[in-house]
């Protein structure tokens, strides 16, 4: 989908259309946490997100904890 950004006061917003907010499990005033990288912007549902920094904290948590473990196994 290509759209254009519109400028409302001093700001500049991306206008989703309905079709696309379906498609995302998103709707009008959910909160969303919003990063950008050299490749571009990701919109992620808060709720998603949120999870999403727990499990890699759990993951780095059980490696550090596990790491002799993991290395024995995988010889």
């Amino acid at each position: 989908m290509k759209t254009k950004l519109t400028r409302i006061g001093d700001s500049v917003a991306l206008l989703l259309d309905e079709p696309l907010l379906e498609q995302a499990g998103l709707r009008e005033n959910d909160e969303v946490e919003v990063s950008a990288n050299t490749s571009g912007i990701t919109v992620t549902p808060a709720e998603q997100a949120r999870r999403d920094t727990e499990f890699r904290a759990s993951v780095e948590k059980i490696t550090a904890k596990y790491a002799g473990l993991f290395e024995r196994l995988s010889k």
